[in-house]
């Protein structure tokens, strides 16, 4: 058994989130097995994951000392070096990441250790900003799909994180745009794509459905660039930003993703594999905009910030652009 006493920088936290960070190498599925089973309580009573910390908190956690030796050993292995992946913007409370396709935002079920999250801890021990205080663990305010390169926002400190969090939620003044290759050419060339979604957690599957349904609104609206013969690159900006969005509404109106294994044209990932020797999505968080933001994100007002198109995306357009094949 473990107790600990929240600190004054973690109050206002939800004890689902405080416990992540707290046990921040233990899988997912180990975490909400703890609250399933009632082995996390706060000042003596079980509380539910969305329970809110106040400063001087007492939170006890019923896990073994052989679980907590374990989880140790994990967490001593993130040892301090350079971001091997290219920083667009970093200050003492706010970090902004170009990320890979191909690299986790964070660990799955599976307690993958290779992500950005564990690279960014990495990265923020090394410059000696982060010293593996337990209570907080800087964060990405959002996620990108493994197989989607682009910004990532990270908050250091807790009321960076937070700012960030909100800003996302409420979506008002920052602005996503992604970069993807579609399948043909959308007709009309700039249009709105409005359908609900839905989730189904289990399989990792996101579906159009109705609101009756329990789908939740979605919203793109998206811009032919620059048409090919085949595929098109298209900006898409996300009014939503449900999971697997602009993959889902741009197969809903039959101009799938190029590479997409999940909902994309399968017969025409085929074509591209064994023509340009390309096997995933093509899609990448472009650029985000900042608007009248204030306090701790007022460094980012007014400011746009840009992912840099891979080596072998540039190949890949360049290939199309000339008709011929990928050397």
């Amino acid at each position: 058994m473990l107790e600990v006493e929240v600190r004054p920088s973690s109050e206002g936290q939800r004890l689902l989130k405080f416990v992540k960070a707290y046990l921040r190498e233990a899988p997912l599925s180990f975490i909400y097995r703890l609250f399933r089973k009632k082995d996390v309580k706060v000042n003596g009573h079980w509380e539910k994951e969305d329970y809110v910390l106040s400063s001087g908190d007492k939170v006890r956690l019923y896990v073994t000392e052989e679980q907590l030796a374990d989880f140790k050993r994990k967490r001593d292995a993130v040892l301090p070096r350079e971001l091997p992946y290219p920083i667009v913007y970093e200050d003492d409370d706010l970090l902004i990441v170009d990320k890979p396709s191909g690299l986790l935002v964070m660990g799955d079920s599976k307690g993958s250790a290779n992500t950005l999250a564990r690279a960014v801890l990495a990265h923020l021990m090394h410059e000696g900003s982060y010293k593996g205080e337990e209570g907080f663990t800087p964060s990405p305010a959002h996620r990108l799909d493994r197989n989607t390169g682009g910004l990532v926002c990270f908050g250091k400190t807790d009321r960076g994180l937070k700012a960030l969090t909100a800003l996302f939620q409420e979506k008002e003044e920052v602005e996503k745009v992604y970069l993807a290759l579609v399948k043909g050419t959308p007709s009309p060339r700039e249009g709105t794509v409005e359908v609900p979604l839905l989730k189904d957690e289990k399989h990792g599957f996101v579906k159009v459905a109705s609101l009756s349904e329990g789908a939740k609104s979605a919203k793109t609206i998206y811009r032919v660039i620059e048409p090919f013969s085949e595929v098109s690159l298209v900006e898409c900006r996300i009014i939503t930003g449900r999971t697997h969005q602009i993959r889902v509404h741009m197969a809903y109106i039959g101009n799938p993703i190029v590479g997409d294994a999940k909902y994309g044209d399968f017969a025409l990932n085929k074509e591209f594999k064994e023509r340009y020797g390309w096997e995933h999505q093509f899609l990448r968080a472009r650029s985000l905009s900042f608007g009248n933001v204030d306090g701790v994100l007022a460094p980012l007002r007014g400011k746009t910030f840009l992912s840099k198109v891979s080596i072998k995306e540039e190949r890949l357009l360049s290939a199309l652009r000339e008709g011929g094949r990928l050397k």
